[in-house]
């Protein structure tokens, strides 16, 4: 399927967008949801390139790069060094400037062939990799910069997947934090990310790269949609959705989304509740 005027990725058909959907709502539903799964599941909503063969091989590459890690190297350092030689040094996996003006970096296929990404994707490969080879891995939400950590509280080590997998000091860390944020680092930002977090943000830098590209309205919607199927979303997800259902020229479904988010917020803030009854308004009648 093709669109004459956009470029590539282009969606897929209905009826496997809805089967995408049904199987991202249920590992995301799941008691330990699986984070490679929801983002090869996010990558074919966005790419009806992606089939079932391509996403079998996708999760066939993380276990054989996984096969090449030694067995148990050591402590939580030994592990990081082990992953960076692997996937940093050998296979060269890492980000740049450029990758952040590009959909593909977002995508978990595209970025194990391409090898390059954004930091929480380039994090994603590391921490499927590393975990299915027994290390004690998991992500850490720094502010603006998503690193990997190995090892407990007491002995944790940072890794920078966008940087080749570097070990970072204790100084690294804070400059990250200081450079996104100008704030100083506290040690509650060094907690392992939970899984459906690293997705939601994921989902969050889809809607970003396709912010500034109106004419990619449709990889917005798509990326809030899947977004509402995860649990415990914010609310605020309902108000993009009318939004994106208008700028789209769905006129009637855009009017009841901003309704229904307008009734969910009327408790907290009516003045804000008035308005977003007004976008509904003044949608609906663009109909006439």
């Amino acid at each position: 399927m093709s669109h004459p005027y956009l470029p590539p990725p282009y969606p897929p058909p209905p009826e496997r967008s809805a089967e995408l959907r049904r199987r991202f709502a249920e590992e995301a539903r799941a008691e330990r949801p699986d984070v490679s799964a929801l983002c090869l599941l996010i990558g074919a909503e966005m790419d009806g390139e992606l089939d079932e063969t391509g996403i079998d091989a996708a999760q066939a590459e993380l276990d054989r790069l996984a096969g090449e890690l030694p067995f148990r190297p050591g402590g939580p350092r030994a592990w990081a060094e082990a992953v960076h030689r692997l996937l940093g040094a050998r296979y060269e996996f890492h980000g740049t400037p450029g990758d952040y003006q590009r959909l593909e970096s977002s995508l978990l296929h595209e970025v194990l062939r391409r090898r390059r990404g954004l930091p929480i994707l380039l994090s994603v490969v590391w921490l499927e990799v590393a975990r299915r080879a027994g290390a004690p891995v998991y992500g850490v939400a720094l502010p603006g910069h998503f690193v990997v950590g190995f090892g407990a509280a007491a002995e944790q080590v940072l890794a920078d997947p966008f940087e080749g997998g570097r070990v970072l000091t204790g100084p690294d860390a804070e400059l990250l934090v200081a450079g996104a944020t100008g704030a100083p680092l506290h040690p509650s930002m060094l907690e392992p990310a939970p899984p459906l977090d690293v997705v939601q943000r994921i989902l969050n830098n889809i809607r970003a790269w396709a912010a500034a590209r109106p004419e990619r309205s449709d990889v917005a919607l798509r990326s809030v949609e899947l977004a509402l199927l995860i649990p415990s979303h914010p609310a605020r997800l309902r108000y993009e959705r009318g939004q994106l259902l208008v700028q789209r020229g769905q006129f009637v479904a855009g009017a009841e989304e901003l309704e229904h988010y307008a009734d969910l917020i009327e408790v907290v803030d009516e003045s804000v509740a008035r308005k977003v009854r007004q976008e509904a308004g003044t949608a609906r009648a663009k109909l006439n």
